[in-house]
């Protein structure tokens, strides 16, 4: 037998390279980038909290807080600031329903959220097994939501990205839920396969304009009024049509009242605001033009005393929403469509022929403004010691005034109703407060948001009971080293501080809180500013400061104890009882 001396054959051929893959954490992530998100407002934990981490290292700013509600309602305040969704990520059940609070929230007041929650699998929900943290949030979150939808496969994520998105800013905006089960984040699939299923969504709110038959009523209307007049919403606001708006607002020359977050869109200064004379123009005026406002009862459903006589009025309303119209009231003429563009045929078929109202109304109205105005004057410059609201809102008033880009958040019940009326606002979007749901809270999330999505200096003016919901967040502030200062109205209780136990027992009043408590103390613990005034003069140097330095700072401004009113403005709201009348002495006293 032969022996071969030849050499064994050596292969040349290369092993083929392992395919890309991408996973479900990646692909949700580049869905959102695609679509424009730069933010996220997060609470890391079981099953999102790599992909936190993964959002992060892909060049997404997340911020983490120490409870869902408040990332939330940062999100939500997002919405309103950007006109673009502001995105919450929660984890599952507990974490989820913390979150919806805030998603109901932005929803009510018609601003753009996507609120992206954990959650268990399907087969194990669905048959009811006693999963970790299993609960069927999906059908939960579908009542508090403009809409709500849920991914189960990773094909299909840019698809579920680009449905929330669109139903979030198409016609009315809102809140959306996006459901992600835990599996779904660990699905692998061909990475180009993946990138080709991303979806950007194109022109999500296209313009809305009305009929020209539409516009011409409107116009029949309006220029039939002897006593117009115009209230600005915040979905005025939200829309960003300013110079249409200021420019429909001045041709027109009607008197105007702004919402409390309208305000801005022109300078609460402007000869046209008649926010002084509100009683005035509520009562008086014949015809009312809504722009991005609703009748709801945040302005007495448009009924009742303040209203005037019955049936007195005609009302013309811009909004994005058919069904918003004859919500409350008959609405004479309806004009569908989004603020700005309705704005514009506004002013195109007017043309420049328009004539302006009688001065007997215009004149009457700015003389109630500057009478009230001028019968306001002195209080606000009172240097009381401790403060009252006068004299403390005074100082933030003028602080305003000097710093007009500066982002003011307001809550609370006498702190927020005080504010709301005394402190001018001269830009749009500069005011975020408690919203059409009057919710309590949003006061840190809100001031967080403001600050990462404007850059501007933050001034929060927090009752001391609205702080107590979300007073942690003051961690987060100083983690990220925001420019907010918080200023605390601490009148050492809710409503007020000098309540009494109507059973004559130990324990304090329900309404009443730890006497003299050093609220400045907390940032400290976090290494921020922390100061206690108990005069104005002392409250505008630590204001100021704060704003020289942009450090977060924590005011405690100590207010007298029988400061404010019981339920500030809406007291009427509280149900009364006649046995309590005559039950407890105590009960004729509140006021």
């Amino acid at each position: 037998m032969a022996v071969t001396t030849a050499e064994p054959e050596i292969s040349t051929r290369v092993a083929p390279a392992p395919e890309a893959l991408t996973d479900g954490f990646h692909l949700l992530i580049d869905a959102l980038k695609l679509n424009g998100v730069e933010t996220i407002y997060n609470v890391p934990g079981i099953p999102i909290t790599d992909l936190g981490r993964y959002a992060q290292a892909q060049g997404l700013r997340v911020l983490s807080f120490r409870h869902e509600q408040h990332a939330g309602y940062a999100a939500a305040a997002a919405g309103f600031l950007t006109k673009k969704p502001g995105v919450c990520m929660t984890v599952s059940a507990p974490g989820f329903l913390n979150g919806l609070t805030a998603l109901a929230h932005a929803t009510t007041n018609c601003w753009p959220m996507i609120l992206i929650s954990g959650s268990s699998e399907r087969e194990i929900v669905d048959l009811q097994r006693g999963d970790y943290e299993e609960m069927d949030q999906l059908a939960i979150a579908r009542p508090h939501a403009k809409a709500a939808y849920r991914i189960l496969h990773a094909e299909d994520i840019g698809l579920g990205v680009a449905r929330a998105m669109r139903a979030a800013l198409t016609g009315r905006p809102g809140g959306v839920y996006l459901d992600v089960p835990g599996q779904l984040l660990g699905q692998v699939m061909d990475a180009a396969e993946g990138a080709r299923s991303l979806i950007e969504v194109v022109d999500p709110n296209p313009a809305s304009v009305p009929s020209p038959e539409a516009i011409s009523r409107a116009l029949e209307v309006l220029g039939s009024a002897k006593k117009p007049l115009i209230i600005l919403g915040k979905g005025a606001a939200h829309a960003q049509a300013d110079d249409a708006v200021r420019e429909l607002v001045e041709t027109l020359g009607f008197p105007y009242l702004p919402m409390s977050m309208a305000k801005g869109l022109l300078p609460d200064t402007h000869p046209q605001c008649s926010s002084a004379a509100r009683s005035l123009v509520l009562k008086e005026s014949d015809c009312v033009f809504l722009i991005g406002a609703r009748l709801n009862w945040l302005l007495g459903h448009g009924q009742g005393k303040a209203w005037g006589e019955k049936g007195s009025k005609k009302f013309v309303q811009i909004d994005i929403e058919p069904s918003e119209m004859d919500s409350n009231q008959k609405i004479s003429a309806p004009l569908i469509g989004d603020v700005g563009s309705v704005a514009r045929a506004l002013l195109k078929e007017i043309g420049g022929r328009w004539e302006k109202p009688s001065a007997d109304w215009t004149g009457a109205v700015r003389a109630k403004v500057e009478a009230n105005v001028a019968k306001m004057a002195p209080r606000l410059k009172n240097n009381n010691s401790p403060m009252d609201y006068q004299g403390s809102l005074g100082v933030i008033k003028d602080l305003i005034a000097e710093n007009p880009d500066v982002v003011l958040v307001n809550e609370g019940a006498n702190a927020l109703d005080q504010c709301r009326s005394i402190v001018d606002i001269h830009k749009p979007r500069k005011r975020l407060d408690v919203g059409t749901w009057g919710i309590m809270g949003i006061g840190m999330g809100s001031a967080v948001a403001a600050a990462v999505e404007t850059g501007n200096q933050v001034l929060a003016v927090e009752g001391d009971s609205a702080f107590g919901f979300c007073g942690m967040e003051i961690e987060t502030v100083c983690r990220y080293d925001l420019p907010v200062c918080t200023v605390i109205m601490n009148n050492n209780g809710i409503y007020r501080g000098d309540g009494e136990n109507w059973a004559g027992g130990k324990d304090p009043s329900t309404t009443v809180f730890v006497k003299g408590a050093r609220y400045d103390k907390m940032i400290e613990a976090f290494g921020g500013v922390g100061v206690t005034v108990d005069n104005p003069d002392a409250l505008r140097r630590a204001i100021k400061e704060a704003f020289a330095s942009r450090k977060p700072t924590l005011i405690n401004a100590v207010i007298a104890e029988d400061a404010g009113k019981e339920s500030g403005n809406i007291g009427n709201l509280n149900p009364s009882s006649v046995v309590a009348q005559q039950r407890y002495p105590q009960a004729r006293k509140i006021k």
